[in-house]
């Protein structure tokens, strides 16, 4: 059980985290000429191979921290007000900490996504310092498996850590649907998050082609007991997720390549991780009249998108003008991330 002491600068640190998370949001509203998040990969690199997953592999190299930050200090420079290292696995990177702080200094949010294997108490602590805001783990399944090993047997230890040391939120992504064997993980895995004092959140595995196909009775049924369980997160805006459970497409402007950025390794702007090669523009080089163009560009993937952090950042501009200019062909094409809640 953490002390008074240290319980009383985790809930100062929460504050002034909402205090910047309301400005993010009043600065989104009032202007659509900035991203409201990105996605940067420090590398590709990942220390797991899950089954399903198609943003990895085993051999690349991190990306130069002096090239990551010219990257991060042009997205700030563009406005953006959360920056969030994905991968591949970003603890794999030797210079996070500094990257991290990098963003603070910008006076952004700044994130990650982690498959939480590299976690301990000094590496916490670290995060802690260099001034993490967020961290997201996924947990497929209970017992690992050869689909997954991003189990809570295994990962069980390191949650107990972040409970005890982590200053930063932490969330815990559950899920169900396509290859999972046992949809009533999801439940067990949220009930153990909220415990430790975590917010939950449930995302839904499609099959390898990401076709929006619908839920059993039994996923449908744990989709909304874990729901119910995370209705203190924002995330419980996700009204297309209950339309992804049943297997409908949803009706949305979606405003990747503007409110949303995925940079990857290569320093490539583009829509989203499995839309890569649109616009596929130099982050150097990409502008507010890029952003303009791609707020009002359809995307021909966006009724069968099951990609959540790019949904979140549109809601605030449902509202608001119509796109008017055409999909890229191929972005009709292109099947679906497998999973969402990125």
């Amino acid at each position: 059980m953490p002390g008074i002491g240290f319980r009383l600068h985790r809930d100062i640190r929460a504050l002034n985290r909402r205090f910047r998370e309301w400005g993010m949001l009043i600065k989104g509203v009032s202007s659509t000429d900035h991203p409201v998040l990105a996605h940067i990969i420090p590398t590709r690199r990942c220390n797991l191979a899950c089954e399903y997953c198609n943003e990895y592999d085993d051999f690349s190299k991190p990306v130069p921290k002096e090239l990551m930050f010219q990257r991060i200090d042009h997205l700030a420079a563009l406005g953006t007000s959360i920056i969030s290292f994905s991968g591949g696995e970003p603890l794999l990177h030797p210079d996070l900490d500094e990257l991290i702080a990098r963003i603070r200094h910008h006076g952004r949010l700044v994130g990650m996504i982690t498959n939480g294997f590299l976690l301990n108490v000094d590496r916490i602590k670290r995060l802690n310092d260099a001034g993490l805001d967020h961290m997201q783990i996924s947990i497929d399944n209970v017992q690992p498996d050869q689909v997954s090993k991003k189990s809570l047997k295994t990962l069980d230890p390191r949650l107990v850590m972040l409970s005890q040391h982590a200053l930063f939120h932490v969330n815990i992504n559950s899920v169900v649907g396509g290859g999972i064997r046992h949809p009533a993980d999801a439940a067990e895995v949220a009930h153990r998050a909220v415990a430790l004092g975590f917010t939950s959140t449930v995302g839904i595995i499609h099959d390898h082609e990401g076709q929006l196909q619908p839920l059993s009775d039994e996923e449908q049924s744990v989709y909304r007991q874990v729901k119910d369980r995370g209705k203190k997160n924002y995330a419980r805006l996700n009204y297309f997720q209950d339309n992804i459970a049943r297997g409908v497409e949803n009706e949305w402007k979606c405003r990747s390549g503007a409110r949303y950025l995925y940079v990857c390794e290569d320093g490539l702007v583009h829509y989203c991780s499995q839309q890569r090669g649109y616009p596929a523009i130099p982050l150097e080089k990409y502008t507010v009249e890029d952003i303009r163009r791609e707020f009002i560009t359809v995307k021909g993937c966006a009724p069968k998108c099951t990609i959540a952090c790019v949904h979140y950042t549109s809601y605030m501009d449902f509202w608001r003008a119509p796109q008017t200019i055409p999909a890229p062909a191929a972005t009709k094409e292109r099947s679906q991330l497998v999973q969402i809640q990125r």
